[in-house]
């Protein structure tokens, strides 16, 4: 009976050991690598969707449509007197409309690379620190005028004939 009592508290005592030993090199060495950027430490903040009617020559040629992602540190994000969104929004009108060469018909003049960067950069200049790190894009569209007309007949089409098939069965 000693024996087994001897064994638990040897066993016990081994673990212990063990345990307070992993813990006291873990600090030296501490645990693991930095973060990558795209791994931890920044918050991913997502946009409303961003509607930027398009003009040219005095009329609405369509809209254009996104929504964004960007990344901060949260900390950064606190001490802005002014909503983050905000800031993107005004920089999204900004660019399109100083841009004008870009011809939302033809996909070979849009570089959403330019446009990511120049998102990023011109939010940091303005706020004066590195607030944004990355814009990702979750949805890009551009419909012209021509696309909305369309799907508002449709709906009112629709609309419409329901409204027709709800009064034919309520007689």
């Amino acid at each position: 009976m000693i024996k087994v009592i001897a064994i638990a508290v040897w066993i016990c005592a081994a673990t212990l050991g063990a345990v307070f030993y992993s813990f006291q090199a873990a600090g030296k060495n501490g645990v693991g690598e930095t973060p990558k950027p795209m791994l931890g430490g920044l918050d991913y903040v997502k946009t409303e969707v961003i509607s930027v009617p398009l003009i040219r020559d005095a009329r609405i040629d369509g809209y254009f449509l996104t929504k964004l992602v960007y990344t901060v540190e949260p900390e950064q994000i606190k001490k802005l007197s002014i909503p983050a969104e905000a800031l993107i929004t005004d920089q999204v009108y900004s660019y399109l409309y100083s841009n004008p060469q870009i011809d939302f018909t033809k996909k070979e003049t849009i570089d959403l690379d330019a446009f990511r960067a120049a998102i990023r950069d011109t939010v940091n200049t303005r706020v004066g620190a590195t607030l944004v790190h990355e814009v990702l894009v979750d949805q890009v569209n551009f419909l012209s005028k021509d696309e909305i007309r369309d799907n508002w007949l449709r709906r009112r089409k629709s609309d419409t004939a329901s409204e027709m098939t709800k009064a034919v069965k309520a007689h």
